[in-house]
């Protein structure tokens, strides 16, 4: 590749991916998590490593955070943030894939203690209780559109408007 053109790809926007893993047990409740380094609750998953797909970065972090790689079916959410609400100042793209929790895996379940302090199986509606707004918006959303076998698009955990 010539100088000027790498110069041209270096100068280009910097925006970060991440990937959730939405896991619901047979009966709705979906499997949320309490970190040790930040306040609150949240959802399994992190951030998309270098060189690595979405999906290969949801699968990788279940294996660190639950000890195991549950079964994922599809991706059901893809949720832009903009750059002001990131500690970075960079826009982000979290991509939420769905899959199922079986009794035997939650038997499995063996959280990493310097990462995360505790699991729990809550309802849809109970979400916002334990999440912050954006993510319970997202998952909110993921839970309906996987509940319909689509996808949604939202931009900060709000759906977009399509008509314009």
């Amino acid at each position: 590749m010539a100088a000027t053109e790498r110069e041209f790809y270096d100068a280009l926007p910097r925006s970060r991916g991440a990937a959730t893993a939405l896991l619901r047990t047979g009966d709705g409740r979906v499997l949320v998590v309490n970190p040790t380094y930040k306040p609150g609750w949240g959802m399994p998953g992190g951030v998309v490593e270098q060189g690595e797909s979405p999906l290969a970065a949801c699968r990788r972090e279940c294996r660190e955070e639950l000890g195991f790689v549950p079964r994922l079916w599809g991706l059901v959410g893809v949720d832009w943030l903009p750059p002001d609400v990131s500690p970075d100042q960079r826009p982000a793209t979290i991509f939420v894939f769905a899959g199922g929790l079986e009794q035997e895996d939650l038997g499995r379940v063996r959280l990493p203690e310097e990462e995360l302090s505790e699991a729990t199986l809550l309802w849809p509606e109970e979400l916002g209780d334990y999440l912050n707004a954006s993510v319970a918006r997202r998952i909110t959303q993921s839970v309906r559109a996987a509940s319909h076998g689509s996808t949604v698009y939202l931009e900060h955990g709000f759906p977009v408007d399509w008509t314009g």
